[in-house]
């Protein structure tokens, strides 16, 4: 039985948008684990397997952040955020692990208290998650620079993967940004920046003359970080990203890359995906595993027009 994609209606949270992804996952996400993790430590010594901690950044915050490792699984929750909406949900589907792309928090929350308090937004996270008796666990920059990250958005965008832009020390095969060719050879800048609506359902921002063409592109989830630079040096001529400071952005486009911003959320959205593939392969059953289609709270005006 397959695992459930609740749909979400946009950006990545429809059962049907996940497919490609899904696909591309269980490529890459083969199974580690004959038996059933049983308990909520071992199915997170289990992913950690897959997306290791020693590769997360310092200050990261991975694996197990609230919970009992010693209790019993029941089922896992998959999604980008830790929200209270997300813990109400995952509470209602029976399951016991929220299991995130970001984390609760990265400094510990001063005062944990219920939503009512004057407890941080964390604090109330933690609290809920406690109070509702489900553990809170996640991979972040561990899971950016993982096997399963290199074919996630070159998957689905149709782009042909031909190395990492921003590779690990330790393995070059791992790291931040996929630096890819265009399947087609060459295309404009407008026809990629359709082609991210048409697989996202959001229009991105884009910098650069759409009729540009482009034939190389780098692919990098969340904030661009180093990689408008690190793309002039390399001479790509598109970075496809989830968001870009202002300035960072002008420079770049000004000294001829072209920009594609799906947005920070948008272009991770599908890594839910990836964990709820990760956790089959690790032997949860499908059955027990769900994509939650949580959204950021927030909307284009123009996605509501009649």
């Amino acid at each position: 039985m397959e695992q459930r994609y609740e749909d979400g209606g946009s950006a990545g949270g429809r059962a049907e948008d996940f497919a490609q992804i899904r696909r591309a996952a269980r490529s890459t996400l083969a199974a580690r684990h004959a038996a059933r993790p049983e308990t909520i430590g071992a199915l997170v010594d289990a992913l950690s397997g897959l997306f290791s901690p020693h590769d997360a950044e310092p200050w990261d915050r991975t694996g197990l952040l609230v919970g009992d490792a010693a209790e019993r699984l029941e089922g896992v929750a998959c999604a980008l955020d830790p929200t209270i909406d997300a813990l109400v949900r995952a509470e209602e589907l029976g399951a016991n692990v929220l299991l995130t792309h970001h984390p609760a928090f990265l400094d510990p929350p001063a005062f944990i208290g219920p939503r009512a308090s004057g407890a941080s937004v964390a604090g109330k996270v933690v609290y809920e998650a406690a109070k509702r008796g489900i553990a809170l666990a996640n991979y972040h920059t561990a899971l950016d620079v993982s096997a399963a990250a290199q074919t996630m958005l070159p998957g689905l965008l149709s782009l042909d993967r031909v190395g990492v832009l921003d590779p690990l020390d330790r393995d070059a095969r791992l790291g931040y940004g996929q630096v890819c060719r265009i399947s087609e050879g060459s295309l404009t800048l407008e026809a990629l920046a359709l082609r991210c609506t048409a697989v996202f359902g959001r229009a991105p921002r884009v910098w650069g003359d759409p009729g540009m063409p482009v034939s190389s592109a780098v692919t990098w989830t969340g904030s661009a970080g180093p990689a408008p630079d690190l793309c002039l040096k390399r001479g790509i001529d598109v970075l496809v990203c989830g968001e870009v400071k202002y300035h960072t952005a002008l420079d770049a486009a000004s000294a001829g890359l072209a920009l594609i911003e799906l947005g920070h959320d948008v272009s991770e959205l599908p890594f839910s995906a990836v964990l709820a593939e990760a956790c089959a392969g690790v032997g949860v059953p499908r059955a027990s595993i769900t994509c939650l289609a949580m959204q950021g709270g927030w909307f284009y005006p123009e996605s509501r027009r009649a």
